[in-house]
């Protein structure tokens, strides 16, 4: 074995030690050099030592005739190497970005296919993640999207892992020349229509022409900013734990943080923090959209401002920002009749509602608030339900979806609400469910 080769098959080794003791080791195999590369030399691995059970996966994207030939190829190639191959395909959405929409496809099917204590390896090189870098930069975007691709993120229920970014390219086609290997060489990657290809062919030959460690540096660089990024996720997490207070509604299941210990911080570290923790629920916001976080910051007092992004929306109420998504921006089903009290109603897009003890005569129904609604109270007579409502400072969106009961045309109680959701006297209550509760009652 050559010392060239010797120190890749090290090196990969080093960078997988941590996942040794994975059930599976999958391969993203489009049949291309990198992935050709990674695939040939697992599988020569896996002759010499214990290994995770290795295997292949080909997603087909069909956006080019001449990719009908590629599952073959690759089915061909790993019957070869005594390695199984699945082969998806996917349906790729057009819209502005065509390499963006096929990405998308791609780790769809992959994330479907890792299981619980499975490893699904990319074979991105360090030339992949100065291209990233420089295409980051030219967008704008700031240390989370200049840090690179990490070398492994959560996938699916598994991991996802890139072995090879401290691999350059030329070292891929010199083994895969050394081992007489053949790949795919995809057209598209020719046309510099795409942005990346741009960068590969025309701007990173006169970038290394006049400095050669230009990619090398650039690599470096995007390690820097993942180590600057962990420690501006140490600081919002530090300040999250500060927002993230208990409060009343804790039944309602959503999101929350208390604005009084965001709008204390700096307006960078409010950004931070905001965006560690949009980052699980939203496709997270460019620089200019952040004035919609101001806007909310800085309405009076008693607005109920909202900040609109690309997955939901933030709420500010009750002295608190929530995100609110799926059935909470859709409006419920204005009244539903109750034929059997006995059983749980389910409210269309509003969960469902139960009673806890015994029901009340009927005939029953919900319906949601509209205004002017009146409650008797036993120790307080009829009370207006809005002021009932702005005693306990019910959060604006929660008010026109709180399941009312009524008989007839009176109140009875409003769900889930500590002494207006029921009768103690006649031992009942009324609960109100989320959608996700649901799954229990079929």
């Amino acid at each position: 074995m050559n010392p060239s080769k010797s120190d890749l098959l090290s090196r990969l080794l080093l960078n997988l030690e941590p996942w040794r003791n994975a059930a599976h080791w999958r391969i993203a195999f489009s049949g291309g050099l990198d992935s050709t590369v990674l695939l040939h030399i697992l599988a020569h691995l896996a002759k010499f030592g214990p290994m995770p059970a290795l295997s292949a996966i080909h997603v087909h994207h069909g956006l080019q005739p001449v990719a009908d030939a590629w599952p073959k190829h690759c089915q061909e190639f790993c019957e070869a190497l005594g390695v199984p191959l699945q082969v998806v395909r996917v349906q790729v959405q057009t819209g502005a970005s065509l390499e963006r929409a096929a990405r998308d496809a791609r780790y769809v099917a992959f994330s479907s296919v890792t299981q619980a204590d499975d490893v699904l390896l990319t074979a991105q090189h360090r030339d992949d993640q100065a291209e990233t870098l420089l295409f980051r930069l030219l967008r704008g975007a700031g240390v989370r999207g200049l840090s690179g691709m990490p070398a492994e993120r959560p996938l699916g229920q598994g991991r996802l892992v890139r072995p090879l970014l401290d691999v350059t390219r030329a070292e891929l086609e010199a083994y895969a020349q050394a081992n007489q290997l053949s790949w795919i060489e995809d057209p598209s990657n020719q046309d510099h229509q795409f942005s990346r290809n741009y960068l590969r062919h025309q701007a990173m030959p006169v970038l290394t022409a006049r400095w050669p460690q230009a990619q090398a540096n650039m690599a470096r660089s995007a390690t820097h900013l993942r180590e600057a990024q962990g420690l501006l996720d140490e600081l919002a997490q530090i300040d999250l734990a500060d927002a993230n207070t208990s409060h009343e509604f804790e039944w309602l299941r959503i999101p929350s943080l208390q604005m009084t210990a965001l709008t204390t911080l700096s307006p960078a570290r409010q950004r931070n923090a905001l965006s560690h923790w949009l980052q699980a629920l939203t496709r997270l916001p460019d620089t200019d959209h952040w004035s919609g976080w101001t806007d909310l910051c800085d309405a009076a007092g008693d607005a109920s401002p909202i900040w609109r992004l690309a997955d939901g929306e933030l709420h500010r109420s009750a002295g608190r920002v929530w995100w609110l998504s799926n059935q909470w921006l859709r409006t419920p089903v204005v009244s539903n009749l109750w034929h059997d009290p006995a059983q749980p109603l389910r409210l269309g897009d509003n969960g469902h509602v139960m009673f806890r003890g015994p029901a009340p005569a009927g005939p029953l129904h919900i319906r949601y608030r509209q205004g002017g609604e009146v409650l008797h109270l036993a120790e307080r007579g009829h009370r207006d339900l809005k002021r009932l409502l702005n005693e306990r400072a019910v959060p604006g969106f929660v008010r026109g979806r709180l399941p009312l009961l009524f008989r007839g045309e009176e109140l009875l109680a409003v769900a889930n609400l500590p002494g207006l959701d029921g009768n103690p006297q006649q031992g009942w209550r009324l609960h109100w469910g989320h959608a996700e509760e649901d799954q229990g009652l079929r």
